[in-house]
């Protein structure tokens, strides 16, 4: 049949004009995509070798690529099923897929809007069953050379992308296909690499097909020097050039294989092979998802949090996503909630499809489902590191318990998982607790999970908000991380017991019945005996506090500053304005010691002098050490040491 020539159907003229002209940057994409086109007619004649077993080739099944820099050209080759020339017309002339217009209108849009990502717009390629026509983004002329299994003859399939392709017979002596490119110049900036150095196709290979299961071959030139009778290297000698052929593809997914039949090495060596992290992972996790569809899940919990663990758009080499074992994307936040970021792996999945992109995971039902299977099988995971080994349990709270409790903040069911492993620091050890533990060494009255927040471990060890507790020989929680002062808003109860901040609202420890009666006589008795200096004091403070009151938490300190049940934290007021939020300042309440020295000393002056000068000047005292006690910052700390100085001054002379 002489050659014949067509024309591109309307839609797919269009499509070749935005790839041509596209404002895609990671132009390495039309590899990944002529390698999943190979395999994927290796496979089809694989499973058709079954029942026909004269269809296969005398050689392996295999993907070869072949660089040509003098012609500039680059091939692949593939003893594959291969096309017809009906199939060349049907597959490649036009686009029967429902997806194209709105793959049209995506491109539209980004085309008209130049400050788009263009790292995440060649994802799109894959999402609409065009990643053939990627080859235009690199090469002027893309020429197919192809045999069906089963057929005797051979079609060539040729088009520069100007609108029109070729059709003509072709000779080929074995089924498969090979498609050559006749590439661009290379161009840099626009993304342009130079596809005839190998070494640029095998990191294109290494980082998306090496775990395709068939081998990618290349021959590779080698320079290997000159040696003598004796072995020696002879010198001021032109080095030999060797050829070898050489797979570019470890084809070990491992992930593929039972667990039983893996050998720890080997997971540790797949893990430095896709982290570079050279540390041995602290946790192994397999799982198979099985189902309406099926996924394979091969994660890791690295040994040390990564330097960007908290700079969540800087994360890379997080969970990869595979599909019949060809890399689709490296995207840690659509497999999985942020607050287990640090997992690194694979999850790989037969019944997806190979165009899944970016665009499409956050809404495709079976990736939810995928990703509440990881959530839960990595949760399982951690549980039976707490149960079974302790101290790697310490290690891994340390390194990620940070960013585990971000969990908490969500409300489901995941908090509640995070809670029974979550290790916190407290009043009664150096070693952090279980919030189990804790609950059962729990007095039978206490009604909750006594706490501490602040922004720093020994700050909060010498807290004033303490003291009645200690007195009284009562466990605190002390929490320093910053997320722990929003999951801690929350009203996150544990095991029915609620969360109790030491440093809010009224304190009163008493259980004793007749004794709580008596002292809450005298306590009604010292408000009556102090009203009037409480209210001085006040006037003196108003600008930063709201109340004065007598203390039932201290018995040590002078004064402490505490806020109400609903108030903000000091500490979550300074996150949200680093966060850009523009919150009115939260008066606190002062609460004083009527059992310390200086504040009996304070009524003793008040009842001489209501309008002694020296009552302004104790009150700004006060209320200074109760914010440095607490870590606080004072805002002006040069006024405050000059009225430090004055008194001490002042007290020396006397």
């Amino acid at each position: 049949m002489s050659e014949q020539k067509h024309t591109f159907t309307a839609e797919v003229q269009e499509l070749l004009h935005l790839m041509v002209h596209s404002l895609y940057s990671n132009k390495d994409i039309f590899l990944r995509e002529l390698i999943s086109n190979s395999s994927d007619a290796l496979d089809k004649l694989r499973l058709l070798g079954i029942t026909q077993k004269e269809l296969l080739p005398n050689d392996e099944l295999h993907i070869r690529l072949e660089l040509n820099k003098d012609n500039k050209t680059l091939t692949i080759h593939d003893n594959g099923i291969g096309m017809s020339r009906d199939d060349l017309i049907k597959e490649i002339g036009t686009i029967a897929h429902s997806g194209t217009q709105s793959f049209l209108a995506t491109m539209k849009e980004r085309a008209q809007n130049q400050t788009d990502n263009a790292n995440a717009a060649p994802d799109l390629i894959g999402q609409f069953g065009v990643g053939f026509y990627s080859t235009f983004m690199v090469a002027k002329k893309v020429t197919i050379i192809t045999r069906r299994a089963g057929e005797d003859t051979a079609t060539k399939w040729e088009s520069t992308g100007d609108g029109t392709y070729t059709i003509d017979d072709a000779q080929k002596s074995e089924t498969g296909t090979i498609i050559t490119l006749a590439l661009k110049d290379v161009d840099e900036e626009d993304g342009l690499k130079d596809y005839t150095d190998p070494w640029v196709i095998k990191d294109i290979v290494k980082k998306h097909s090496d775990f395709v299961s068939y081998p990618i071959r290349m021959m590779v030139e080698h320079q290997e020097p000159v040696l003598d009778d004796k072995g020696k290297i002879v010198e001021n000698t032109v080095p030999k050039i060797i050829k070898k052929d050489e797979v570019l593809n470890s084809m070990k997914a491992i992930w593929t294989r039972p667990r039983s039949e893996v050998k720890d090495e080997e997971y540790k060596e797949f893990y430095h092979h896709i982290t570079h992290d050279y540390g041995d992972p602290l946790e192994i996790i397999t799982a198979n998802m099985e189902g309406n569809f099926s996924a394979r899940l091969l994660l890791f919990i690295p040994p040390k949090a990564p330097f960007d663990l908290y700079y969540r758009d800087k994360i890379s080499k997080g969970v990869q996503l595979y599909v019949k074992r060809v890399f689709i994307l490296d995207d840690w936040k659509a497999l999985l909630p942020e607050w287990l970021r640090f997992v690194k792996g694979v999850i790989d999945s037969e019944d997806l499809s190979l165009n899944v992109s970016r665009e499409i995971l956050q809404q495709d039902r079976q990736i939810q489902a995928i990703k509440k299977f990881a959530v839960k099988k990595v949760l399982d995971a951690i549980e039976n590191i707490k149960s079974k080994r302790p101290d790697d349990m310490k290690k891994l709270w340390q390194e990620f318990g940070p960013v585990l409790k971000e969990g908490l903040t969500l409300g489901d069911k995941s908090g509640e998982r995070i809670l029974e492993f979550m290790l916190c620091q407290s009043t009664n050890s150096n070693e952090p607790t279980f919030l189990n533990d804790y609950v059962e060494r729990m007095p039978e009255k206490q009604e909750g999970i006594y706490y501490l927040a602040g922004s720093s471990l020994d700050v909060l060890k010498g807290s004033p908000h303490l003291e009645a507790f200690k007195a009284k020989s009562l466990e605190v929680l002390l929490f320093t991380d910053p997320i722990d002062q929003f999951w801690l808003q929350s009203h996150l109860a544990y095991k029915d017991k609620k969360f109790i901040p030491i440093d809010k609202g009224a304190i009163d420890l008493e259980a004793d019945a007749d004794k709580e009666v008596a002292d809450k006589t005298k306590k009604e008795m010292d408000e009556a005996h102090y009203k009037d200096l409480l209210q001085c004091l006040r006037s003196h403070l108003q600008d930063d506090i709201k109340e004065v009151r007598l203390s039932g938490r201290l018995t040590d300190s002078a004064a402490c500053l505490v806020g109400d049940t609903h108030d903000l934290t000091p500490q979550m007021e300074e996150i949200m304005q680093r966060l850009g939020q523009q919150i009115p300042k939260t008066k606190r309440i002062l609460e004083l010691n009527r059992n310390h020295p200086f504040i009996e000393k304070l009524h003793a002056i008040h009842a001489t002098d209501p309008k002694a000068n020296d009552l302004e000047i104790y009150a700004k005292l006060l209320y200074g050490q109760a914010v440095l006690a607490e870590g606080g910052k004072l805002a002006n700390p040069g006024a405050y040491s000059r009225l430090i100085m004055d008194v001490a001054t002042k007290a020396a002379a006397n």
